[in-house]
């Protein structure tokens, strides 16, 4: 069985700025993650853009050269490798965790290929594993999905794209490009707030002159093989439908902190409880880092302003 100074859980960038943090200090560590490397930017739209700006995504400070002024997922992806690659960085991958067990002093870990022991755990787990469901009869129909890749798919096909935050209109965009007679359908009364900016006057200008259609304070009520029934304002409404992409955002795996003994706020963010000078959970030894630290709120906390969490947790480490 292999020990540990820091077990590190999530191999995102955040999971990846925590290790190069451990290596400089001289901690031994692995890095335990699930899927591919950085395995959320990874299932991002392939045309996807950031928001940010590439020196603000940096980690270990290595330069971010992007050939425009907001990187693209591409981009990144060769980034956090070359990172990885450049640190050498101590990560296991397509390996999940499966339990986390107190044993005296020590961690037991036991994953789906091995058990390891640590002193310390870090999780920087995200929160793009977990898809908002419709909970509507159908969703589980092979036509439906919560992940939209490459707009290529959809060509010329009768879709659906349930929200209207960044990932679904972009998905609305994208395919209409690409010859798909696109319906969005809209929980709210108009396109979300938090949409870039330079994308917003796009998609409501496709709204506004018919390319796309779209039904805003809406909902899915039925998902069948070849039909789409929504709830709208007017009434009920039946769309002709061969695809449907469900972008209504994702949320982290609360239940993992959970079971390990973590404590949550009793409010509807559940945000777990950490010291905010170190990001130690209720839990001795245990720390998180990243966007985990927001609970239900995903949209605190970001690569850019999570990269500290890195030198604050191994800081603690070290004067443990």
């Amino acid at each position: 069985m292999q020990h540990f100074s820091i077990i590190i859980i999530g191999g995102g960038p955040i999971g990846l700025a925590c290790a190069i943090e451990a290596q400089k200090a001289g901690l031994d560590y692995v890095i335990l993650e699930k899927g591919s490397l950085v395995n959320s930017l990874y299932n991002y739209p392939v045309n996807m853009t950031f928001f940010s700006t590439s020196e603000r995504l940096e980690i270990g400070g290595v330069p971010f050269v992007s050939n425009n002024p907001k990187p693209t997922r591409n981009e990144a992806l060769e980034y956090y490798r070359r990172v990885t690659s450049t640190f050498d960085l101590n990560i296991r991958l397509f390996e999940t965790v499966q339990q986390i067990k107190r044993a005296v002093d020590l961690f037991e870990v036991i994953t789906s290929r091995g058990t390891y022991t640590a002193d310390h755990i870090i999780i920087a787990t995200g929160f793009y594993d977990i898809p908002y469901l419709l909970n509507v009869p159908g969703e589980d129909l092979p036509k439906v999905t919560h992940y939209y890749k490459d707009p290529h798919f959809y060509a010329f096909q009768d879709v659906v794209v349930v929200g209207a935050m960044n990932s679904g209109v972009d998905a609305a965009l994208e395919t209409w490009r690409k010859g798909a007679r696109v319906t969005m359908v809209v929980r709210g009364p108009e396109i979300g707030t938090r949409v870039k900016y330079w994308v917003r006057p796009d998609i409501e200008n496709r709204i506004k002159e018919g390319s796309i259609k779209a039904f805003f304070n809406a909902s899915v009520r039925e998902i069948r093989e070849r039909e789409v029934d929504i709830d709208t304002p007017e009434g009920m409404v039946t769309l002709k439908n061969d695809f449907v992409i469900a972008a209504t955002g994702y949320q982290p795996n609360l239940q993992f902190l959970q079971d390990m003994g973590i404590e949550l706020s009793d409010d509807a963010v559940r945000c777990p409880l950490l010291n905010p000078d170190t990001n130690e959970s209720s839990v001795k030894g245990v720390y998180l880092a990243g966007v985990i630290c927001g609970g239900m709120n995903t949209h605190r906390l970001f690569i850019e302003n999570s990269r500290e969490h890195a030198v604050k947790i191994i800081r603690a480490i070290l004067k443990f």
